[in-house]
Order: C-alpha cells, then structure tokens, then sequence
C-alpha cells in the first residue's frame, strides 16, 4: 500500500492517508512534477502508459508524483525521474501550485505541486509500464499543440505550461 502526505494549502503537513483512498475523496495532498529540457531548449514530454489509474495515454512532462512520508521532495522528484525515464540529473524547484481536477473513473486530484526543472542531454530509458513514449518539444510547437489538442495532454501539465 502506497502513502501520501496531506497538506493544508500553505503547504505544511497535516498527515498521511492512502494514495488511493486520497484520490477518491480528493483530499489536498503534496506531489511534484519535473520539466527536464535539452541544451537546444526543447522539453522532454512522456506519454503516460494507458494502464495507469488516471491520465493514461495522455501526454505530460517528463514525470510526475507524490513523496513518500518522511521522504524529501526533491528526493522522491529524482527517485521518480530514474524510475519512469532511467536518468538522473540535477533539479531545480522553480514554483509550486494547487490544483483540482475530477476524472472519469471518478478518481480527482486535489495537489499542491511543486514544479522541478532541469537539463539533460543523453539517453532516456523509459519504463514501458510508466511511459507509453517520449519526444523533445520546442515550446512554441508545444503550446501550439495544447491550443490545438487540449485533450491530448493532462490537465495538471496544461497548468503548468500556461504560466511559462
């Protein structure tokens, strides 16, 4: 069974729960996701494998997740970015948001995410059961793509590109 931690909206911890138990009822709790780009200034984007609980076969940054309790945030950003593309490289936290969303599994996030960025130029070695496919994207085509095909992409990542 995998655990969350709760939040309160200005960020301080009020416990744990469940993740699941979590999605179902929608309570606010800590997550991140991770903007890696290239040296050219291109953003990694993953394809989230169908098979996961909410989002499947949508398009999103690099990765995405929730730490563990006791577990540094920019830790469980690094441990996620190995275990769903196989690399590592430093991070940096550049803003953190709330958000709500309501899926049609009936599942809904309610995070508040903390946004990491970093560069990184060699091999990605994807986790089939995470990542469906991958791709470098230049921003101008990436925001082109979003006005064009909104549904294509997750709603949390939509959020994300509309304050770059």
């Amino acid at each position: 069974m995998e655990f969350v931690i709760l939040v309160d909206e200005q960020d301080r911890e009020i416990g744990e729960a469940e993740k699941m138990q979590t999605h179902k009822l929608g309570l606010l709790h800590r997550a991140f996701s991770v903007l890696i780009y290239n040296t050219k200034g291109e953003m990694l984007l993953q394809q989230r494998a169908e098979t996961k609980y909410h989002s499947g076969g949508l398009w999103s940054n690099a990765c995405c997740g929730h730490p563990r309790p006791g577990e540094k945030i920019e830790d469980a950003a690094r441990r996620r970015l190995k275990e769903e593309l196989g690399f590592n490289c430093s991070l940096k936290f550049s803003f953190k948001f709330i958000y709500k969303a309501s899926f049609e599994n009936s599942l809904k996030e309610h995070e508040l995410d903390h946004v990491f960025t970093g560069i990184y130029d060699s091999e990605v070695l994807p986790d089939k059961n995470e990542v469906q496919a991958y791709r470098w994207v230049t921003m101008e085509n990436l925001k082109n793509e979003i006005i064009e095909n909104h549904s294509s992409f997750s709603v949390w990542f939509q959020k994300i590109i509309a304050v770059l």
